[in-house]
């Protein structure tokens, strides 16, 4: 399966939005909306769910943050119709508008080498 990212500034987080599913059981989504600098298709609505990851999104982020944030594509049929939902599960702070790569070192060059 492809990782899917996208780069880009949040402009809105939204309301908390609760529920009891079938089981019985309660749950929360949140949704938030990134703008990237792309000319077109530039807005994304990606959605939180579960307890610890709506606390998170409005913890360690806010509006105007740029961030790279990871999701699923999960698409659901309903009556015929066809929902899709961009799930995040990673949001990563973006520091001078470039996701920081992660940092290996390289193994010391052996004087024995033929060439």
């Amino acid at each position: 399966m492809s990782e899917f990212k996208v780069t880009g500034t949040i402009l809105k987080i939204k309301d908390v939005q609760t529920g009891t599913s079938k089981a019985g059981k309660e749950w929360k989504k949140q949704e938030f909306v990134v703008k990237t600098d792309a000319e077109y298709n530039n807005l994304y609505c990606f959605t939180v769910f579960g307890d610890e990851k709506v606390e998170n999104l409005t913890k360690y982020n806010k509006e105007g943050d740029k961030v790279a944030v990871s999701f699923n594509v999960n698409t659901n049929e309903w009556q015929g119709k066809h929902f899709t939902d961009l799930g995040a599960w990673r949001i990563e702070k973006v520091e001078g508008g470039t996701v920081p790569e992660p940092t290996t070192q390289a193994d010391p060059i052996s004087s024995d080498l033929p060439f």
